[in-house]
């Protein structure tokens, strides 16, 4: 006998446990792709629970299904789709007021919605109760409670799925309102439909559904169809074009919105207690980190002790870390010696591969403390606040607040940092904030930063890598602001709406995932990025024209470098090695400092060999300002090659991509310019 097949779609908000609980059932049976023709993931899996068969997919975390982003295009296209039998609403039980506005939308979609209030064990340790017996009178629709870290409610929740397949919404609603007793509308929807709207827009709804029921006959939940035309939905305008115009005399979005948060404010009144005390503390705290003065500085102030952490601790760590990198090099060069290997071999080993990735290792450490300081600001929920504080400044932008979320991840890294600004509403936001967020130190250039200032600026080495963070910050701004001045005069600003969640303590198994999936990734492009481009450069710079060079000056590395001179010498980068350590940072920003490390034949895997390092960069003229204006020419010149396909990606343009390119790269050598003849003037002072 065949087993039956039920399609599950799992939706939910961003940060709900969604995708915890989807893992949860499909484990490692999980199939990753992108939805045709975006970048946009699409994750499936399936598994067997009695006698049927679920086929699962976890869709984008969205708000809404009003289609401003792609993730809720997707969502809405395929929610509509004829695939999906069932829809699991995955809600975060502890911030219910938010998730229910998508909750709502998915029922008036008309598919057979199951709601899992997930997180009820957040929810019992900030002392709150749920009547999860009156939430399902409410709403239509079965109520399930389950924890997906806990993994439980698993089961109930499935067998709510398939007891609920093909019956609708059928759950009796129970309003108990007194909107029921005055209703004068022709219609008592109240019995019919979780969300009643006004008589006004009810007796809408329903001429607009008799329009479309004789126009389209075939059509599927018209009741749907007619509110989003009243909120002049484009897409549901094209599909079904029907005379409006004697029925909608304007755009009803902003009312249904509005009636719906009313309806939410009711929910939450009767199912919720003992939320104000939490509310209260919250409150409390944001009156000082959303504080309209004092919310930028604290914001800085925070960033400042991150980096703290990042150079105290993650020295400190470091230390140890190196003497391991020693001994293994060591004991490698010492075993191919004692095999009596060839010398090109041991050199291409050691001088190589391990001189370049054993010298990016070494700054493991100092990223880790970066990526634990970001992880656990973002799970606290301090980044919607940073967002929110930057809406004003972001605005002289042309951007919204939403943008400044982007361009904070790019601090961790750029490629799912631009890939984030997918979330922003409009197209020309989601294009500006591409082309501002690269300018944004990413964790690559951190071990730059790390070298030359500890090599040049002794006991103030925190304090020139932390304005490398903030000069970045304000060339993204500066350049947003003159792109608005130029190319966008004319464009209204862009309003921020969103959540600011409330504050939690950080998660430990969260964290140590986030931090785990980076450090993951550092290592793996240490593995490979840095392994293949450390190889290279050490054969350009063993090889020239005649083969095989004794003398470094005649290798092809050295002609690149040469040919690069007189344009980096304005900017005190006139030295081949550094032209040529430019370039391969291309492939990785990382690859400067184990490309500096192989060029100039130096082991920076240990205080002794950093200080060998400064000794032979002074010997050759490269001092403090020049050491200064490379980390600013770092911080703004072109991304990595990761970066420029992912903008190549989400911009869909090649003259997008080579433009920002070219534009990155004169705002770099132009800065480093400004800051070597500045500074030399000041200096020679």
């Amino acid at each position: 006998m065949n087993e039956q097949v039920i399609n599950v779609a799992f939706a939910g908000n961003p940060n709900c446990g969604k995708t915890t609980l989807f893992n949860a059932y499909t484990g490692a049976r999980l199939k990753v792709a992108n939805w045709p023709g975006v970048t946009v993931e699409k994750k499936e899996g399936a598994f067997k629970f009695h006698e049927y068969q679920y086929k699962l997919v976890d869709l984008p975390g969205i708000y809404s299904l009003t289609c401003y982003s792609t993730e809720e295009i997707l969502s809405r296209q395929y929610l509509l789709g004829d695939e999906v039998d069932v829809v699991v609403d995955v809600a975060d039980a502890s911030n219910l007021e938010r998730n229910l506005y998508l909750t709502l939308q998915l029922i008036e979609l008309g598919k057979p919605v199951v709601l899992a209030l997930n997180m009820m064990d957040i929810v019992e340790e900030r002392g709150m109760e749920l009547d999860i017996h009156r939430l399902p009178e409410m709403l239509g629709i079965p109520v399930v409670p389950v924890s997906a870290r806990k993994r439980t409610g698993l089961e109930v929740l499935m067998h709510a799925v398939a007891h609920h397949q093909g019956k609708g919404n059928s759950v009796p609603v129970e309003h108990h309102h007194d909107l029921v007793c005055q209703s004068v509308h022709r219609h008592n929807h109240h019995k019919e439909f979780a969300m009643v709207y006004s008589d006004d827009i009810e007796d809408k709804i329903d001429d607009l559904e008799e329009r479309l029921l004789t126009e389209f006959p075939n059509i599927v939940n018209p009741r749907w169809h007619a509110i989003k035309i009243l909120e002049k939905d484009p897409e549901v305008m094209k599909n079904y074009p029907i005379r409006t115009e004697d029925i909608v005399d304007k755009n009803y979005e902003h009312e249904i919105i509005n009636q719906k948060y009313d309806f939410i404010e009711e929910v939450i009144d009767e199912v919720l207690m003992n939320k104000a005390q939490k509310e209260a503390w919250t409150e409390k705290v944001d009156q000082w980190m959303t504080h309209p003065v004092w919310g930028m500085p604290i914001f800085f102030g925070i960033m400042a002790i991150v980096f703290l952490l990042t150079f105290v601790v993650g020295d400190w760590i470091a230390g140890g870390f190196e003497i391991f990198i020693a001994g293994v090099a060591n004991g490698i060069q010492y075993g191919m010696e004692l095999l009596h290997l060839s010398p090109t071999l041991i050199s291409l080993v050691c001088d190589g591969i391990i001189a370049g990735v054993g010298g990016i290792l070494t700054f493991l450490p100092n990223i880790f403390m970066l990526f634990l300081a970001l992880a656990f600001l973002e799970d606290s929920g301090y980044m919607s606040r940073v967002a929110y504080v930057m809406d004003g400044l972001m605005g002289k932008m042309g951007l919204s607040g939403r943008a400044f979320i982007p361009m904070l991840l790019g601090f961790g890294c750029t490629v799912p940092a631009i890939m984030s600004a997918r979330t922003l509403e409009d197209t020309r936001d989601r294009l500006r904030t591409i082309m501002v967020t690269p300018f944004m130190s990413c964790s690559a250039r951190l071990p730059i930063y790390v070298l030359f200032s500890k090599m040049f600026f002794g006991k103030f080495a925190m304090a020139a890598a932390f304005s490398m963070y903030v000069i970045g910050l304000i060339m993204a701004i500066l350049v947003a602001l003159i792109y608005s001045k130029i190319v966008c005069r004319n464009e209204e600003k862009n309003c921020l709406l969103i959540e600011l969640p409330e504050y939690k303590s950080p998660n430990a198994r969260t964290i140590i995932i986030y931090v785990w999936e980076k450090v993951k990734d550092y290592l793996t492009k240490a593995g490979t990025t840095i392994f293949v481009g450390s190889v290279l450069l050490w054969l350009i710079m063993n090889f020239g024209a005649a083969g095989m060079v004794s003398d470094i000056s005649d290798s092809f590395a050295a002609s690149i470098g040469h040919f690069l001179v007189p344009v980096l010498a304005p900017a005190g980068l006139g030295l081949w090695q550094i032209g040529v350590a430019l370039i391969s940072g291309i492939a990785a920003k990382e690859l400067v400092v184990s490309s500096c490390s192989v060029l100039f034949a130096m082991n920076i895997n240990s205080d002794i060999g950093i200080e060998n390092f400064h000794y032979v960069l002074e010997n050759m003229g490269f001092g403090t300002i020049n050491a200064y204006a490379l980390m600013v020419f770092c911080l703004l010149y072109i991304p990595c090659m990761a970066t420029i396909a992912t903008i190549r990606k989400e911009t869909n343009s090649w003259r997008w991509t080579i433009g920002m390119i070219l534009m990155q790269l004169l705002v770099a050598w132009g800065m480093a310019v400004m800051v070597f003849q500045v500074g030399s003037v000041l200096i020679g002072g």
